[in-house]
């Protein structure tokens, strides 16, 4: 309606953003800094990252911090969560988007392949939740989007670890869509396709074009893309969107 407040801003909101220093998850950080979060995220490695991001954002006047956390560890998820909690407010949004590949043919993938990218990609998704949820149950609000991928979905040759992994983010997060909804939290997965971040262009030219030749759209999506779905599924604008997946990924996922 003409004169109708917006509900879209985020102002004086925080929200915990796992994985942030580089690619989308920095550019989900500076989404919601542009929509006066309090944002903070975490990163593992690219301390140096993560310092110029907190800098460059800082200096343009936004309330940004920048923790080192291994999402593997839901002691030190909680730790996060408390220390982001005391230094910024409560939270009231996170965004589970930390993660590895490790790709390798099935018959050649070891163990520790596996392994490594499960417990990142899947059970970091589950601490981060944990540590998080009861707190958003007891205030009756909270936000979670989990990035999930669309080898998730319709899986990916030499990913058969980060494609079970993304698989798992999607029932964990319809699972608990269902356990909180009642409490006012919403829970919903964005999942990209192939993006332009300085990964996908470390593949090989040929690979390169043979995947966007995949993509209906013909072109890579931008983590800019990416980051204003998120945005949009933290703010009181999607209050009655939960246990969705969302796919940006130029129609490869039809």
């Amino acid at each position: 309606m003409p004169g109708e407040e917006s509900l879209s801003t985020l102002e004086g909101k925080t929200v915990l953003v796992s994985g942030g220093s580089r690619g989308i998850g920095s550019e989900i950080v500076r989404a919601l800094a542009v929509a006066k979060a309090h944002v903070a995220f975490t990163y593992q490695q690219g301390e140096a990252a993560a310092e110029s991001l907190v800098k460059e954002l800082t200096n343009a006047g936004s309330k940004v911090i920048a923790l080192r956390c291994d999402s593997r560890d839901l002691k030190a998820a909680r730790s996060t969560v408390e220390q982001v909690s005391k230094t910024l407010g409560p939270i009231s949004g996170l965004v589970n988007n930390a993660g590895i590949t490790r790709d390798k043919p099935f018959v050649m993938m070891s163990e520790e392949e596996w392994k490594d990218v499960i417990d990142t990609d899947l059970t970091g998704v589950f601490n981060f939740c944990r540590a998080v949820v009861f707190s958003m149950m007891k205030k009756k609000t909270g936000k979670i989007v989990n990035i999930g991928s669309v080898s998730g979905i319709i899986g990916n040759r030499g990913q058969v670890n980060y494609s079970a992994a993304k698989a798992g983010v999607i029932g964990l997060t319809k699972a608990l869509a269902k356990e909180t909804a009642a409490y006012g939290i919403t829970v919903n997965v964005v999942a990209p396709g192939y993006i332009d971040t300085e990964m996908v262009r470390r593949l090989p030219e040929e690979t390169l074009k043979e995947a966007i030749g995949y993509i209906p759209a013909g072109r890579l999506g931008t983590s800019r893309e990416v980051a204003s779905l998120v945005r949009y599924l933290l703010t009181d604008d999607a209050n009655y969107i939960t246990g969705q997946v969302f796919t940006i990924a130029g129609g490869l996922a039809i």
